[in-house]
């Protein structure tokens, strides 16, 4: 039997879908000899055995094998590879949102494991690791080069038992971080009110989400009858199943279509809808997003906005549209391979493969992120990954550029979350056009500018600008 999934973004961090056939005619013909198949299988077998018979120390056949098979897999794209019997174990144990471990979501990236978020209330969350962080050692153990299964196998283990991260993140020197083990008991949904309005988390998409969103949100309008719009926060999300994502969107929609999926045959298209009720009675909605936002996170995202459900708020998302189906080998006895075979779609036909879900209103969480985001060097998504899928529509992924609005002087981050304040802004002044913006405020000169020797030349255009300042005042 083959299973196919919605894989979050995470090459390790997997979710399930919906069961899957191939017939055996479509077997027959994907395993059609072709040309010098043969010849590179000898190829492989010489290198194997001289490997065995030469290698400096005695090698382990099946871990060679198992490592061939998962370069060969990683080699079409990221987020394709080979589980072994006990990644696959673990996997299942990921979907049921129950597992050992820190709570972050992890991709590879050239070598080095790359944080894709962190979970909500985990030790990872609390001790303040981010998206895009790079993880070099364990308890001062170097991951370059490693495979991440094998780096992931060393972040889990006994709960309680305490290790230390070394952490890159951005241009600042190595930093460590000690973390403690945790029974990891995901509570994917969590609701509160923000003053008069309703406020949503939903964190990852595993199998009790949409129940657990549901419960929630149905006791919050309980309690608060005159609720008067909501905020869906799908930030650092990193996705999961695709029957979840559908149905926390199936919340809100009275009916039509959420997403679709398209194979390698372009007849190949599978159409999912929604069912007729909106659990909120059509209370207009915002939605958060931003570069953690992921895979089932999107095609959420992705078919509120299209729909015109709700408008979206925060940073562009990461970009992951691909599908990808687990092939158990023998039962799962050989463990699984994970093979990407189709990219998702919104209702209005949009790939959002490698170009993301772009928000109604652009908000970066502070200034310092509004900066960082308009380097070039910065970007993470999708996209970053030399061998991702391409989108198949021509379109490519905005560049480097400063956010719409950031916060203004004055607002405290400690205390106050700037995207969350505006996306309150949007209901409470009925959509993103009616809202007044706020422009982010003009970047702190550097210290190469300020030392700058300032010459007649530097300063003409400084004097020059004043004519042009009079000339744009209304005439009395």
């Amino acid at each position: 039997m083959r299973k196919s999934l919605l894989i979050g973004v995470s090459c390790f961090v997997l979710g399930a879908g919906s069961m899957a056939y191939i017939s055996q005619s479509a077997r027959a013909s994907a395993n059609a000899p072709r040309g010098d198949t043969f010849r590179m299988l000898e190829l492989f077998s010489d290198v194997l055995s001289t490997v065995q018979s030469q290698y400096v120390a005695p090698t382990d056949d099946k871990k060679l094998i198992e490592a061939a098979i998962d370069g060969m897999l990683t080699s079409l794209d990221p987020h394709s590879g080979y589980l072994n019997p006990q990644s696959l174990a673990e996997m299942r144990d990921q979907t049921r949102g129950e597992y050992g471990g820190l709570g972050i979501e992890v991709t590879s990236e050239e070598g080095a494991v790359k944080i894709i978020s962190p979970m909500d209330d985990t030790p990872a969350a609390r001790a303040g690791l981010q998206a895009g962080d790079y993880i070099t050692a364990i308890n001062g153990q170097s991951l370059l080069g490693l495979a991440l299964n094998d780096a992931v196998k060393q972040m889990r283990g006994k709960a309680g038992e305490a290790l230390t991260l070394t952490v890159v993140r951005g241009k600042t020197e190595p930093f460590d971080v000690k973390l403690v083990r945790e029974i990891i008991n995901v509570k994917s949904a969590k609701a509160r009110m923000e003053g008069d309005y309703g406020y949503l988390r939903v964190s990852a998409f595993n199998e009790k989400t949409t129940a657990e969103a549901t419960a929630a949100l149905q006791e919050l309008m309980a309690k608060n009858p005159n609720m008067k719009g909501l905020v869906l926060d799908l930030r650092n999300n990193p996705g999961g199943l695709l029957d979840q994502a559908i149905g926390i969107s199936d919340m809100f929609l009275s009916g039509g279509e959420v997403v679709s999926q398209r194979g390698r045959d372009a007849k190949d298209i599978e159409r999912y809808n929604a069912q007729a009720g909106d659990l909120t009675g059509g209370l207009p909605m915002t939605v958060l997003i931003n570069s953690g936002s992921a895979s089932a996170a999107e095609i959420v995202a992705g078919a509120l906005q299209d729909r015109k459900r709700a408008e979206l708020v925060g940073l562009t998302s990461f970009g992951k549209g691909s599908v990808q189906t687990v092939i158990p080998l023998r039962g799962g006895a050989d463990g699984a391979l994970k093979l990407t075979t189709a990219r998702y779609y919104t209702p209005s036909g949009r790939s959002i493969q490698k170009t993301g879900i772009e928000p109604d209103l652009e908000v970066a969480v502070s200034q310092e992120q509004a900066e960082l985001l308009a380097n070039r060097t910065f970007q993470f998504s999708e996209a970053s990954f030399s061998n991702a899928l391409d989108a198949q529509e021509g379109k490519i992924r905005r560049g480097a550029h400063k956010p719409a609005e950031a916060p203004p002087a004055g607002f405290d981050l400690k205390t106050g979350d700037f995207q969350l304040t505006r996306a309150i802004d949007v209901l409470k002044n009925g959509g993103v056009a009616k809202t007044p913006k706020i422009p982010t405020p003009a970047a702190k000169p550097t210290m190469a500018e300020l030392l700058a020797p300032k010459t007649p030349a530097a300063a003409g255009p400084a004097k020059a600008s004043a004519p042009a300042v009079a000339a744009a005042k209304p005439k009395p």
